[in-house]
């Protein structure tokens, strides 16, 4: 949720971004000071810019209403609740069962649930009238409520009533604030405003053509408007107002939308149904967790691959008795290798590979030496050569040593081995633009040796924490790096078969070509976790300390949203300038997520940009702030939360294209309501 205030001129205006989320907001009402809404799911009402009202964990049902220091809304069973210090509404809330509640600045209305009359309270002026209404509209000193066959009456200070063109007209909705009102007119929906001398005196009340009468929602109790389809994307629809007739509405040429079920009614309960409901609900809590032990099953035969160095195929006998020595364990080892690559050949992939010969590899390294050194990877160290034909490559070593423990190095051998397999395997079938391209593989007794394509620029940590200058050094080349790589890990996430799950997104596996494209690269990560001069981590659980998702990390739960975590920790360092995990002004550790996030929620987070960078024009800051929420949103705590790798390449998309160009940017949601 964002807000703007405007100036006295009504031009200049001030932006603030004031709830983050998740969850999603399903109600929101603003009065002159104040903003509320309940989350969706939960139903917890919040309220912002009120730092002196206790809510004490209210939740509302619906009919979020907010006055002049006053917020109203429905509890469970249709009683009214109210809340805040003007003691003439709260303090006078009527009892009974309602169905919709709506605040004046002064006053409060409800619908009963029973028959759609009104009840008003507070300091309201007028006689309210009598009837039946399903919508209502509260202004200062003014009220208007619709009538369940959409015509509208108004009442209050100086005799108010509609204007006479459109006293007999129908509406199929209206909205109130201050001494202005509004309607959705059901004939061609149409805007009409009235209220003040301006509109009031002009004869056409028609300020706006063809309007969306309502916010699009994923489920309607009382059924859609018909031609909902106008306004909504598939799935969404615009709700009709409950205890109404159908109207029909201004209809433009288009495809028929489907029908939607009858209204709700509320009925009362009898034993007998009790009985029912009891009895369904056990019936299909039991089926649920049925399905569920069956999914969970499935799951552990067909679920995502999953980057790790866990056999994919049959474990290696156990040792005989005596103590094998280490050469034999190394000639168990290499045959279960050349079995998973002999697979790997005929399943077709890899195809396309090279299969290079040591000697080969050792002429474009100079027999491996620390001068051609350029870095490490998951299972090896990693390379600069120059093939025979002058093609640069990069050659990522895997050694197989002999002089290691059998307890230890036995092991590392063997997990280096499936990684080295992981990698071919998952690079052999993927081709993106954005990850680093596999052009071929050496597989000799004690030599494991994959070749990559070369990339020029080095890595995104380098030109961040290394560099003393860098063509990084634009906020547009810094948003484009990262959606060139958010776009290659969308890629394992979505068109992947089967889907692929990185584990070790972070800045130094993300790298940048000739041309300054970044691809992702490391695809065979293995279960080792640190070096062996660091604190060792669960074998169940994979990745770098300060990028590794707190979820999968407690929890062993991995999906593609630990990826989106790892990659928030990168937006944050690509705005930042800091590391993952760097030192404070006392020499302290600290992580790049708990000193930024902070300053990001607090809009503030020009305090916190690099300062290496200059200054970021007024558009660039727009898509900088925008960036910073959208990373704060990866980095949220449970992984239901975080948004999607596409939902994160479309933001993405929007902040780069403020970037490079002058038009209004609109500094939506980042995140899907999903």
């Amino acid at each position: 949720m964002v807000c703007w205030r405007f100036s006295s001129n009504g031009t200049d205006m001030s932006y603030k971004r004031i709830y983050l989320g998740p969850p999603a907001l399903k109600e929101l009402d603003a009065g002159n000071s104040h903003v509320c809404g309940l989350a969706d799911g939960t139903n917890k009402l919040e309220c912002w810019q009120w730092p002196d009202l206790h809510l004490n964990g209210t939740k509302f049902v619906s009919s979020v209403a907010v006055g002049d220091g006053f917020v109203c809304g429905l509890l469970e069973l249709g009683q009214i609740r109210c809340l805040g210090s003007y003691g003439n509404v709260i303090d006078h809330v009527p009892r009974g069962d309602y169905s919709l509640v709506a605040s004046g600045s002064r006053h409060a209305c409800a619908t009963s649930s029973l028959n759609g009359s009104l009840e008003c309270w507070g300091d309201m002026v007028g006689e309210k009238p009598a009837g039946e209404f399903k919508a209502l509209a509260l202004g200062e000193t003014r009220s208007c409520a619709m009538r369940p066959n959409g015509t509208v009456t108004c009442w209050g200070e100086d005799g108010f009533a509609l204007p006479g063109n459109i006293r007999d007209a129908f509406f199929v909705a209206i909205e109130g604030k201050g001494n202005v009102f509004c309607g959705v007119l059901a004939s061609d929906l149409s805007l009409n405003c009235w209220g003040n001398e301006i509109l009031d005196s002009n004869s056409n009340s028609s300020v706006m053509k063809n309007v969306m009468p309502g916010s699009c929602r994923s489920e309607c109790p009382c059924g859609a408007l018909p031609n909902y389809g106008t306004f909504c994307d598939q799935g969404l629809m615009i709700c009709e107002p409950c205890k109404s007739p159908p109207l029909v509405i201004y209809s433009p040429s288009i495809p028929s939308q489907p029908p939607t079920s009858p209204p709700s009614r509320r009925t009362r309960w009898n034993k007998k149904m009790t009985a029912f409901l009891v009895v369904g609900c056990v019936g299909s809590l039991s089926f649920l967790i049925a399905c569920g032990f069956l999914f969970s099953r499935y799951c552990k035969v067909r679920g995502y691959r999953v980057h790790d160095s866990g056999p994919l195929d049959d474990p290696l006998p156990p040792p005989r008795q005596g103590g094998p020595s280490q050469t034999s364990q190394v000639e168990q080892a290499i045959p279960t290798l050349e079995k998973r690559l002999s697979q790997l050949a005929s399943l077709g992939n890899g195809g396309h590979l090279e299969e290079f010969s040591l000697q080969v590899l050792l002429r474009a390294t100079s027999n491996f030496s620390e001068e051609r050194k350029i870095g490490s990877g998951s299972f090896g160290s990693v390379y600069h050569g120059t093939l025979d034909d002058g093609r640069e490559v990069a050659i990522k070593r895997a050694e197989v040593s002999s002089s290691s423990s059998y307890a230890g190095g036995t092991k590392r051998q063997e997990d280096q081995g499936h990684a080295f397999v992981n990698e071919l395997e998952f690079l052999s079938r993927l081709n993106h633009k954005n990850l680093v391209g596999l052009l071929g593989y050496c597989e000799d007794f004690n030599e494991l040796v994959l070749v990559y394509e070369y990339m020029n620029n080095g890595s995104l940590h380098d030109h961040l924490h290394k560099l003393q200058s860098s063509p990084l050094m634009s906020w547009a080349a810094r948003i484009q790096v990262a959606l060139d790589s958010a776009r290659g890990i969308e890629y394992l996430h979505v068109y992947a078969v089967p889907p692929v799950i990185h584990r070790d997104v972070k800045s130094s596996n993300i790298l940048l070509d000739a041309n300054w494209t970044a691809k992702v690269s490391d695809f065979g990560l293995s279960l080792l976790g640190p070096p062996d001069d660091a604190s060792h981590l669960s074998l169940l659980a994979a990745g770098t300390v300060g990028y590794m998702d707190p979820e999968y990390y407690r929890l062993q739960i991995l999906t593609t949203k630990s990826d989106v975590y790892s990659f928030g920790v990168v937006l944050l360092e690509l705005l930042s300038g800091y590391r993952a995990i760097h030192r404070n002004e006392d020499g302290v550790p600290r992580n790049v997520v708990d000193f930024v996030v902070p300053y990001i929620v607090q809009d503030e987070i020009h305090r916190v940009l690099d300062s290496n960078m200059p200054p970021p024009t007024p558009f660039e800051i727009e898509a900088v702030a925008y960036v910073g929420y959208l990373a704060t949103d990866c980095v949220t705590l449970e992984g239901k939360d975080r948004p999607t790798m596409s939902e994160i390449v479309n933001s993405l998309e929007k902040a780069l294209a403020a970037c490079l160009a002058t038009p209004t940017f609109s500094r939506s949601s980042t995140r899907s309501s999903s």
